[in-house]
Order: structure tokens, then sequence, then C-alpha cells
């Protein structure tokens, strides 16, 4: 927890209290943290801790470019690599778990139309909300850590104006929640679901956790869980819609746990049906290569994620010829 002044740890604690009040069920509910909430905040931090990491609020922005690189060409093939992560607007890869904003500035571009609403349930620093207002869709993040949204609204903190195009300004909503209790979302109202879960607690990342936090679950809650995800995410989902997973794996007592697989299994036994799986090259892993790279080992280095986009089905349609890209 940080070092709080009286005041502002009685607004986290009141806040999570609320939380807890309005809890209907073993999930926590939703509840719409608002600017307001992280303007209140920056006044006396000037940064959070996410995981072990201590995370500055840049409050006001200096942003060089609200765009990838000219060069840049949208992905056409089922292996992304970006050894540069990519650093336009307030983009910034300061804590282990975030997605390069290549991954999703792609599906939005893949998936969706100007105007549409994307959720991010696992919404973290806030990168696919930021390429939500840069592309004009409408979006809605969640996350369970409190800290998070403070980053993610702080991520969101510019102004925005194209010079050439046309540009609605989106709306965009961040919710203090769980991805298993999407309860202020209706049915059917999302146009893409974009999101990178946390890993099973395989390898110890903290020692602190959020409680609700997933990837502090054992190997087998985890993958329960994150069925619930699933079927939260199928309800939400309008059909014949995208819904993008970045997940990667692990290894215990040296050997492969392919946690990708397991949960990708999830997904189609909720009713999706399988689109793509995109290869996705790890470049700035923090504590793989550093513990590994020195020693040879009877074991290759996981250098990859699986990005899985699934499809929900539209209403009446036939299944049958999809059977094998489905639950089995």
């Amino acid at each position: 927890m940080l070092n709080l002044s009286e005041d502002d740890e009685a607004y986290i604690v009141d806040l999570v209290r609320k939380r807890k009040e309005k809890q209907v069920s073993k999930y926590i509910v939703m509840q719409e943290f608002k600017k307001e909430d992280y303007l209140q905040f920056i006044k006396n931090h000037s940064s959070v801790v996410i995981e072990d990491t201590r995370v500055p609020l840049r409050k006001k922005w200096r942003i060089k470019t609200f765009t990838p690189p000219d060069a840049y060409i949208p992905e056409r093939e089922t292996v992304w690599s970006f050894p540069d992560r990519g650093d336009w607007a307030t983009h910034v890869g300061d804590y282990r778990g975030n997605w390069s904003p290549y991954i999703p500035r792609n599906l939005i571009l893949k998936y969706t139309e100007k105007g549409d609403t994307v959720l991010d349930q696992m919404v973290g620093s806030g990168t696919t909300l930021v390429e939500c207002k840069l592309l004009g869709r409408n979006a809605i993040g969640i996350d369970i850590n409190p800290n998070a949204l403070i980053v993610t609204h702080d991520r969101l903190n510019f102004q925005y104006r194209p010079l050439t195009g046309e540009y609605t300004e989106p709306e965009i909503r961040v919710y203090l929640g769980d991805a298993r209790n999407l309860d202020k979302i209706p049915d059917d109202s999302i146009d893409l679901v974009a999101t990178h879960p946390p890993y099973a607690h395989i390898v110890s990342y903290s020692k602190s956790r959020v409680e609700g936090d997933l990837s502090a679950l054992s190997f087998e809650d985890y993958l329960r869980e994150m069925g619930v995800v699933a079927k939260e995410a199928y309800r939400v989902l309008k059909p014949g819609k995208h819904c993008a997973i970045l997940i990667g794996d692990t290894r215990k007592h040296k050997h492969y746990v392919p946690i990708s697989f397991r949960v990708m299994q999830k997904f189609l036994e909720a009713g999706f049906i399988l689109k793509e799986d995109i290869i996705k090259q790890q470049w700035n892993t923090k504590t793989t290569r550093e513990k590994w790279r020195k020693a040879v080992y009877d074991f290759y280095l996981i250098a990859h994620e699986h990005l899985y986009v699934f499809r929900k089905p539209s209403k009446k349609e036939e299944l049958r010829k999809f059977k094998l890209s489905t639950a089995w």
C-alpha cells in the first residue's frame, strides 16, 4: 500500500468499502471511477504502485506524436513482432504486464469502425483506451485494482484534435470492477473485446495482491475463473463480433505449462469460435531473460505469447462448418 496522508488513505478505504457494500455475488459489481477521482488523488501523489513497481503519474504530458511511425504498416500475418513496443501519445511500458499499443491498434482497426464500442475488462494502464481515444472508438475499461485506474486516467489525460479527417470525441468510461461480473454492461452491446489477462500464479510476481486478483489463484482455480470471464465476454459481445485475448505460457519444474491453450479452451467452451491464433514475439521480458540468459539449460526460453481472436456466432448461424474451430 502507498504511504498516504490520512485524508487520501480514507478516500481509498472508502472507495473499497463502497465496492464491497455493493457486492451482490461473490464478484464485486462495477463502480464508475471518474476523472474527478483521479484529479483528487493526484493533488497529493506523484505515483502509484502496481505489483512491485512504482509507476509515475505524469499529470501533464508533452506529446511528440500521436501515431506510430509513418513507415509502420498494420499487420497482415499471424506472427507479430514489435522490437520497439511503441511510445506515441501517452504510451509508456513502465510496469510488467501492459501490452504494446500496436496490439490493440491492430485489433481496433481490423474489427471495428469509428463510433463502435470497445471493452477492455482488465484494462491495466489503459493502453487499449488510449488507442480508442486516438481512433475515435467509444470504450469501457475495467480493473479490479484502483491504482491501475489512476494510471489509466493519467494516460487518458491529454487533448486530441487531429488536423486531418473527421473526428468525434469518443465516450470513454472507466470502472472499478471484476471481469467476471460486467453487471453494468447490457447483453449484445460491445463491438470488440480486447484484453490482456494476468497469468496464473505459477510464478509469484508480488508479495501483495489486490483482493480478487486472478493471478493470485492456483492454476486450476485460475482456469475455472477464466471460464467465468469468458462467459461474461460472450454475453456482452454483439453476435458476429470479436473478442481478442493476449495470453502467455510458463514453465514449472523446467517443463512447459500451456496456460494459453487451457484458457483458449475456456473461451471455446463459452461458445466462441476461434478465428485467429496469432503468435506475438516477446522482446521486453523483465525477469525471464535476466534470470536465465547467462546460463545454459536443458530447455528453451519462452519468447512468445498467443493472441487468440474469437468470434461470437451470429444468431441462427450454421455452426457445423466451424466444428474444427469450436470446443471439442
